[in-house]
């Protein structure tokens, strides 16, 4: 790899990641501040982030569209949840109707980024990748960095090794890396899991395959929702408009995720009969639904499974798909030998064995040349680390869409921004008290990947604004309308405002002004 020589180019804001995420937020930022200089750093070669990435069959959203769709672009039909290229295709027609998609720098894989106290301002170390493969070292200066990359580790997913897979003579596809030309038709297919990704592919492979078979460990708790919502198309006939009307289904749906997480926690009892229920009514007669589908666990102790119109229970009632509780034994050369003896014969074996959690893409950073360790650290409301200069990061909710907690983080990244300029102060940073009570990861689920990866992650508080509260109405007041001073952060940097002022100094030497 060459090794960068020229200039470092600044910008104002420097955003990681040209997802879902880091297009809303540079569609935020860039009609906030128009004079400022905005750039997006993408390490793939489009845009689209989880939605360009995963193209296995029948790849959906796991939210309603009306609370993961833009609150300031709203999603315009009837169809909840959609299918992932109608995603892609909104986040990209988005990006194209607020020019952020000219600020996109593809093949931009952000490597290191160092704070320095003397300049106020990031430097990032990036890896550019061109068209022909060829490797070059660039630096950019920012003067706030914000991280939108998620957590998923986008190069590799979970991939445990299986006794005897070696034997097998078939073909083996683990979904992120999903071959564009495979064709299901007539084949028996067997998929290793019961998250999310495997409730979605069972019932598309079973639309063309001989035969389907989701073979779990354990189960997962899935939910039936409808995939449209007729409401929204009532609303529309009637000429409400458009913004009124997705409005009304995006706060339809906070509370609907509201009240299912909430009966979960203050009664677990009740959530699995309901989801019991669900399931036992659009299955056949004599199908154990204790044995796959009621986990030891308690509801949204990990994440529910969406199954829209219940359409994986539909393929199970046609025949064209079942559900296998059970271990492995070893591969065999024609599929799958069973610890309970049983074999499952497969002509394609799919590991949806879940996700590796990497946290900000894999980046190193540094304050003045010293590593920080971002697990070491308390977020400051689930956005940015303590003693961390000028740096957001964008984390959605895990009990509820991930765009409705992403659209508070950059409204108080606006906020935090325009006090910068008012007060002729440069840096903005979380500084956490010491009696935060016991901490905890910021990720509060037991899924499997967070397990995996919970060493790499930040730790939270046990009170505001050093705690995530995973309630949207609670966190509207936290993040919109909490004040900037006397709140955890603290604003440095000599200089004069726009106005001409010179802010107040303090004892300890630094400029501090009131919001």
């Amino acid at each position: 790899m060459a090794t960068a020589t020229a200039t470092p180019e600044h910008l104002d804001v420097l955003i990681v990641g040209a997802g879902l995420s880091g297009i809303g937020a540079a569609c935020r930022l860039t009609t906030a501040f128009p004079e400022r200089s905005v750039a997006i750093l993408e390490s793939r070669a489009t845009s689209g982030g989880t939605w360009d990435l995963f193209r296995y069959p029948g790849v959906r959203s796991d939210s309603d569209m009306f609370t993961l769709g833009y609150s300031f672009r709203p999603w315009a039909t009837s169809t909840s949840i959609a299918p992932g290229a109608s995603i892609l295709e909104y986040v990209r027609e988005t990006a194209a109707e607020y020019n952020v998609d000219q600020l996109i720098r593809y093949g931009h894989r952000v490597v290191s980024a160092d704070w320095s106290s003397a300049d106020s301002r990031w430097a990032v170390e990036v890896e550019r990748t061109d068209a022909s493969g060829e490797t070059t070292a660039k630096r950019f200066t920012c003067s706030f960095l914000f991280i939108c990359s998620g957590y998923y580790d986008y190069d590799r997913g979970y991939r445990p090794a299986f006794p005897g897979e070696g034997e097998f003579t078939g073909e083996i596809i683990h979904p992120q890396h999903w071959p564009s030309d495979f064709d299901a038709t007539g084949k028996r297919i067997v998929v290793i899991g019961s998250g999310a990704t495997a409730v979605t592919l069972v019932p598309s492979l079973a639309a063309t395959a001989s035969r389907v078979t989701m073979l779990q460990r354990s189960p997962s708790y899935v939910a039936i929702l409808p995939s449209n919502d007729d409401g929204f198309d009532r609303m529309r006939a009637r000429h409400v408009p458009l913004k009124a009307a997705a409005a009304v289904s995006r706060w339809k749906g906070i509370g609907t995720s509201l009240i299912s997480y909430r009966i979960s926690r203050q009664d677990p009892e009740k959530m699995k009969g309901i989801l019991r229920h669900q399931i036992q009514k659009r299955v056949p007669e004599g199908f154990d639904v204790d044995r796959h589908f009621t986990p030891t666990y308690d509801p949204w102790d990990e994440r529910l499974c969406i199954v829209p119109n219940g359409d994986l229970f539909r393929a199970i009632s046609k025949g064209t798909a079942d559900v296998v509780t059970d271990t492995i034994d070893t591969f065999t050369p024609g599929g799958i030998r069973l610890a309970s003896g049983d074999e499952l014969a497969a002509d394609v074996i799919v590991t949806a064995t879940g996700l590796n959690l990497l946290l900000f893409g894999g980046m190193k950073l540094s304050l003045d040349g010293a590593p920080i360790d971002p697990s070491q650290r308390v977020t400051y409301k689930g956005m940015m680390l303590d003693g961390v200069p000028n740096l957001a990061f964008a984390i959605g909710y895990t009990n509820a869409s991930w765009t409705l907690k992403i659209d508070l983080v950059v409204h108080f990244v606006t906020r935090m921004l325009r006090h910068l300029d008012r007060s002729g102060t440069t840096a903005v940073t979380p500084q956490a008290p010491q009696d935060l009570g016991a901490l905890r990861p910021l990720i509060d689920l037991t899924s499997g990947y967070i397990r995996r990866g919970i060493d790499q992650m930040p730790k939270q508080g046990a009170r505001a604004p050093w705690t995530l509260h995973q309630n949207y109405p609670r966190d509207v007041r936290l993040f919109r309308l909490s004040r900037l001073l006397g709140d955890g952060l603290r604003f440095t940097g000599a200089g004069r405002d726009r106005r001409g002022s010179r802010p107040e100094h303090s004892e300890k030497g630094e400029w501090v002004m009131a919001e």
